[in-house]
């Protein structure tokens, strides 16, 4: 598999679990607290912070989920038909822009049932102001934390050829860039995660009370698991990068002058007791799928991690290590 498909691959299903995620959260919000809302929900609100616009339940349920699922549409034929030299920034900006959309709608949708809950009539409602600009807020700084991070991927170097050490002609700077991802690790975090967001929104709803012994556990575990479901590696003169998680954090990195030796090494998860992050008598490795590790001693300890075309990392960062030595 080349580092396009995994690239896709990893991305196409991080969308898809957010995506549908979010149409759950949407169209369940209201839905779930049909028992203490009013026939006709308000849904539009006036400048002194009035209600003065009104839907039944199941069009405030549906209306939110029928912009998202269009919005969803368009990112998704543009996302696949992204290519060449932009396909990095335009998935790039996508991505963000589904990210901070969907937070922004969960945020609105959340508001709008908090302020219909418990009210006899929809004129009753009170003001959602305060949660609309919390929302807002949220939303730009996930949609801006999301494209920074993507921006790592822009204008990395192509994979270097493959060879024990390569000849680096001097004063040349020669960059090799490979990642990995784990689907099942992805389907995991959304698992444990949806939990967690969707106990936040119904504290967020007034539905409920904050169920952090809920939302703090399955929050972390979805966390913890999502930095360990996909990497990215990054040999360059600096020495070795390796990033976790579809947001690049955290990161790990080594110089030059403290890598001993780089190779190319097969290892499977039952070597090095199963997938995520371990440590056992091989070291330290990063085990997203069985197969091709690129393997570093460093300060007299093994890092592996597993990434495609590991042999072509290993041989440039020898390569690289001899020159700094010398």
């Amino acid at each position: 598999m080349n580092d396009r498909k995994v690239r896709v691959g990893a991305a196409t299903w991080g969308v898809a679990g957010w995506s549908a995620g979010v149409l759950l959260l949407l169209v369940g919000a209201p839905l779930a607290a049909r028992g203490r809302l009013p026939e006709r929900l308000a849904t539009h609100w006036g400048g002194g912070g009035e209600p003065d616009g009104s839907m039944p339940l199941w069009a405030a349920a549906v209306l939110p989920a029928l912009i998202w699922a269009a919005l969803v549409a368009v990112a998704a034929v543009a996302w696949l038909r992204a290519d060449g030299r932009t396909e990095a920034v335009t998935r790039g900006w996508l991505g963000a822009t589904l990210l901070s959309a969907g937070v922004f709608l969960m945020g609105g949708q959340a508001a709008v049932v908090r302020a219909n809950v418990d009210r006899e009539h929809w004129r009753e409602a009170g003001s959602v102001s305060g949660w609309i600009v919390v929302a807002i807020v949220v939303a730009v700084i996930v949609g801006l934390a999301a494209w920074l991070m993507t921006r790592r991927d822009v204008g990395a170097g192509e994979p270097v050829a493959s060879a024990p050490r390569l000849a680096i002609p001097e004063g040349q700077r020669v960059v090799w860039f490979s990642r990995a991802s784990n689907r099942w690790l992805h389907l995991i975090s959304v698992v444990t995660g949806l939990p967690a967001v969707a106990a936040a929104v119904a504290a967020a709803a007034g539905l409920t009370g904050p169920a952090w012994s809920l939302i703090v556990p399955l929050g972390l575990a979805s966390l913890a698991v999502l930095c360990c479901s996909s990497v990215r590696t990054r040999v360059s003169d600096r020495g070795l990068e390796v990033s976790f998680g579809p947001f690049g954090l955290p990161t790990r990195r080594w110089v030059t002058g403290d890598i001993e030796s780089a190779r190319a090494e097969n290892r499977a998860p039952a070597q090095v007791g199963g997938w995520g992050y371990r440590l056992n008598g091989l070291g330290t490795t990063l085990m997203l799928r069985g197969g091709e590790c690129l393997v570093i001693r460093a300060k007299g300890k093994d890092f592996a991690v597993s990434v495609d075309d590991a042999e072509r990392g290993a041989a440039l960062l020898n390569s690289l290590t001899a020159r700094t030595a010398a």
